[in-house]
């Protein structure tokens, strides 16, 4: 019996996933816990500040990064489900502050123990394979925040080879990206719509039933086009296929609920 202490894990759940994708938080947790981690979600955690900081408010974003940091000191490490927000902690949070302020040692400490979370699971506790079986055929978008920052890439592929009945099919280009870029849909709308329609053909050309990718921005992005261009391709998180987390709705797909609020709205 191993007397190594399990690792503790903050798990930073992220904005889109509070707000939109719920389920993501919980197959990250699930897989964490699965491969032994001890696992906490700080109450205290708020959003990373990366659109503050991309959009050039640097206060905005260092106060935002200062209550993260003191969130999220004192564990082994710290989990995105989210190469976008692990970037931003690992690489931007050292550079919002000045050499020899005293948050600029605290930034650095935190961004050595951030990671994406399926570079955690491979590159940091060995996970090389999941118990989870999809029969389906997929293909996977590197978003270009975990692939151009942190060196996301095979990590997900190796994971995804190992479960059972999924059939992983490459697109003619999977590292191109997908036009959501956070504020650069919404400050360059027509590039952005011209963007994601390439992504979309080339998702709709490896004959694949579900696109997964890292990013939940990048996901709702591509499942919108899709869903628009009338394919009957879904969409999910790659931690919710690992995780066997897959029984309900994908990205962009109504519930239950969701369809039962719908017929009494027309009802009344």
């Amino acid at each position: 019996m191993s007397t190594t202490p399990a690792p503790r894990v903050a798990l930073f759940v992220t904005c889109l996933v509070d707000a939109f994708r719920p389920s993501v938080g919980f197959a990250a947790l699930r897989l964490l816990e699965e491969a032994g981690c001890e696992v906490e979600v700080p109450a205290a955690q708020t959003c990373c500040g990366q659109p503050s900081w991309n959009s050039g408010d640097r206060e905005g974003a260092r106060r935002m990064a200062r209550r993260v940091i003191e969130a999220f000191e004192g564990y082994d490490h710290v989990v995105a489900p989210s190469g976008s927000c692990a970037a931003t902690v690992a690489r931007d949070y050292p550079a919002m502050f000045e050499p020899g302020d005293p948050w600029r040692a605290r930034a650095e400490a935190l961004a050595a123990r951030t990671h994406e979370i399926v570079s955690f699971l491979t590159d940091v506790l060995g996970l090389s394979e999941v118990s989870a079986r999809l029969d389906a055929a997929a293909t996977y978008h590197d978003s270009c925040s975990g692939l151009r920052a942190l060196g996301v890439k095979a990590q997900p592929r190796k994971l995804l080879a190992s479960v059972q009945g999924l059939e992983l099919r490459e697109m003619s280009d999977p590292e191109a990206c997908c036009g959501f870029g956070g504020t650069f849909c919404v400050k360059y709308p027509e590039i952005s719509g011209a963007m994601v329609a390439d992504k979309a053909e080339d998702i709709a050309a490896t004959g694949a039933d579900l696109v997964l990718a890292g990013d939940l921005g990048c996901l709702m992005n591509m499942a919108g086009k899709l869903s628009r261009q009338g394919r009957a391709i879904r969409a999910r998180h790659v931690v919710e296929v690992l995780a066997g987390m897959t029984d309900g709705p994908a990205i962009g797909e109504a519930t239950a609920a969701d369809a039962r609020d719908a017929r009494k709205g027309k009802a009344t």
